[in-house]
């Protein structure tokens, strides 16, 4: 009764997290037909079952293949998902690839093989969605996996790069989805654990020691111990992204950055500068305060001789880009002004600070 209760609640936030990602991202759109990557672990058991779910109220129509790469490890169960499969009612392909002897063959014994294997299985798979006339392709990568994915690209790579929730393969013909996207991999461990999925393990990658993405896992999952939230943080960054406060000149125009001031005061920024005329600065800055003080007074009403009037950020920016107070922020422009009329009119100007800008 309690598993019942545990897994009626864990079903329904992990229903809601796939459906939003698909929302957000744009994922399963009307006449889809998904091809869903079926490995035998616990993350595409998750994703198959849950797309199953979602496709019974989808505002959307939908369809949903399922399909196994057998690349031909030894000991591999082959019966275990055409089993599952059937007993679900789930439209299958179970595709045989000798994967394994490639991979055996041309890595070093002790060596990582998951690069060369994930290559060679995404050709086979785009290749099947082809054949299968497929419009989407599904994966079960989850937060964790973007998470671990960005951290593996920074410390090994040198890249500020993860798994994006939906791609357009480099040959424009497929589109990869990831539904999981925003769901937590304990909860997809625990949501496995209940509903008692038949899991193979991979013994070809699974099974390496050195594989730099366990260190980064368990890297993580400290933090996770330690400082409770880190990883919901982190994702958050991923989703928050500043392009103008990293170095990418590919992302961000940092080179149109360019002041006005240091252009026209700067006598090594440009050779040939135009003159400035600041009389004529002067005197249009002179009227604005001028029509200000005329305005203060007309709208003088009980309060003491000394007037008061706040300048609008429109107007100081008027005033600050001009040629004679380029430079200054709103503050010291302010001062410049009130000390100039303090005497004339006692008129207090005040402005807007952009020091934090």
């Amino acid at each position: 009764m309690q598993d019942n209760y545990r897994l009626n609640k864990l079903s329904k936030r992990l229903r809601s997290e796939v459906g939003k990602a698909i929302a957000d991202f744009n994922m399963i759109e009307e006449g889809d037909k998904i091809m869903v990557c079926l490995s035998g672990g616990k993350d595409s058991y998750a994703l198959l079952d849950i797309l199953r779910s979602l496709q019974k109220y989808a505002p959307v129509n939908f369809e949903l293949l399922a399909v196994n790469l057998d690349q031909q490890q030894p000991g591999f169960p082959k019966d275990v998902l055409p089993n599952y499969l059937e007993s679900i009612g789930v439209p299958y392909r179970i595709v045989n690839e000798d994967t394994y002897s490639i991979v055996k063959r041309v890595i070093d014994e002790g060596k990582t093989t998951c690069s060369l294997c994930s290559r060679l299985r995404r050709g086979i798979l785009y290749r099947i969605a082809q054949e299968e006339k497929c419009t989407k392709i599904a994966l079960g990568h989850h937060r964790d996996d973007m998470v671990e994915t960005l951290f593996l690209n920074m410390f090994f790579a040198g890249k500020m790069k993860s798994m994006p929730p939906k791609l357009v393969s480099d040959n424009q013909l497929h589109t990869v989805i990831r539904p999981l996207a925003y769901c937590r991999e304990k909860d997809i461990a625990k949501y496995a654990k209940l509903k008692e999925f038949p899991i193979i393990p991979c013994n070809l990658c699974g099974s390496q020691p050195n594989l730099q993405r366990a260190a980064v896992k368990q890297l993580l999952q400290s933090w996770d111990k330690q400082f409770p939230g880190r990883i919901e943080t982190i994702f958050r960054a991923m989703q928050d992204v500043s392009r103008s406060h990293l170095l990418d000149r590919s992302l961000y125009d940092f080179m149109s950055i360019s002041s006005l001031n240091q252009k026209e005061f700067n006598p090594h920024h440009q050779a040939e500068a135009t003159p400035i005329n600041l009389l004529a600065s002067k005197e249009k800055a002179t009227k604005i305060i001028e029509t200000k003080v005329v305005a203060s007074k007309e709208q003088e009403s009980n309060l003491n001789s000394q007037n008061s009037y706040e300048f609008s950020e429109q107007e100081l920016d008027q005033l600050a880009n001009d040629e004679l107070f380029g430079g200054q922020d709103y503050d010291a422009l302010a001062r410049q002004l009130q000390e100039a009329h303090q005497e004339e009119d006692e008129t207090k100007i005040t402005g807007l600070s952009i020091k934090q800008l």
